[in-house]
């Protein structure tokens, strides 16, 4: 039986995947993959929502009242080079004209304050290199709680093939800043190939949700709340885009008490990070 928490793409066509905040239970994030091929447009509005268009791969070009932006991107696929993206406020009308084929994430997020459009190119990320041994990953942090948005949250994760990743276990589903705040997630997956997979438990401490999934690409895992590790298939590197939106602009979480202990065993990291510069 499928879990309710894992989202296999909807659509074989250009569209594969497109959810509403109701389809998945939370309140703010809205996520949408587009591809386009060279010379397609799109065109839509943010309407009542922030948006980041994030360019998985290929090159694209926007028009709107706020700006006009050419050439976003440059990475063919996620596994080729650091994040592109565009930020638009809420009422901001905009077409999308691809350059080259491209492969989009739209990801919405319910606002009520305006912030200025803004191009996020590779060299404005700052990438972590966080954990050691085998629980060493890569996070490319490019819209993080300094950015002038609302309350959309995201970054970017690389996994390498045996290691495990938001590890040791945590948490952000109560209000209690500054050690956490209530933040809705979606984990969305590539893997470095088709026959790869990650495994993601989603859990919570009284057994109300207490899932384990197996995710390949273009999956997408929702959390709602709950502790959520991830751990890459040994030979098989692992990336996923999350975004967040919740009572607060921060990443404060709280890790499971019953495996905090990991932390003080770290050495040093995994040599194949960065998986990507």
């Amino acid at each position: 039986m499928t879990s309710p928490l894992l989202v296999r793409p909807q659509s074989q066509g250009p569209v594969p995947i497109d959810l509403e905040p109701e389809e998945m239970g939370f309140q703010y994030l809205q996520f949408q993959v587009r591809k386009l091929a060279a010379g397609q447009s799109h065109t839509a509005s943010t309407g009542p929502r922030e948006l980041a268009i994030v360019a998985l791969g290929g090159i694209f070009s926007v028009a709107s009242p706020r700006g006009n932006w050419s050439r976003i991107g440059g990475r063919k696929t996620v596994f080729d080079g650091m994040p592109w993206a565009l930020y638009l406020p809420l009422e901001t009308s905009f077409t999308i004209t691809a350059d080259t084929d491209c492969d989009l994430a739209l990801c919405y997020c319910r606002a009520t304050e305006s912030h200025p459009a803004r191009v996020i190119r590779p060299e404005d990320a700052r990438v972590e290199i966080r954990g050691g041994g085998n629980a060493t990953r890569q996070i490319n942090h490019f819209l993080g709680p300094e950015f002038p948005a609302h309350r959309l949250l995201m970054c970017e994760v690389y996994t390498p093939g045996g290691n495990w990743s938001s590890y040791p276990p945590h948490k952000h589903d109560v209000h209690r800043p500054p050690a956490e705040v209530d933040l809705e997630e979606i984990y969305y997956y590539r893997v470095s190939d088709p026959l790869g997979y990650a495994i993601q438990k989603v859990y919570t401490k009284d057994g109300r949700i207490d899932e384990t999934l197996t995710v390949r690409a273009g999956e997408l895992v929702l959390v709602p709340e709950g502790y959520h590790p991830v751990v890459a298939a040994h030979g098989y590197d692992v990336y996923y885009l999350n975004a967040l939106a919740g009572s607060a602009r921060s990443m404060a979480a709280s890790d499971d008490p019953d495996y905090a202990w990991v932390r003080q065993t770290w050495r040093d990291p995994d040599p194949r990070l960065p998986l990507v510069k």
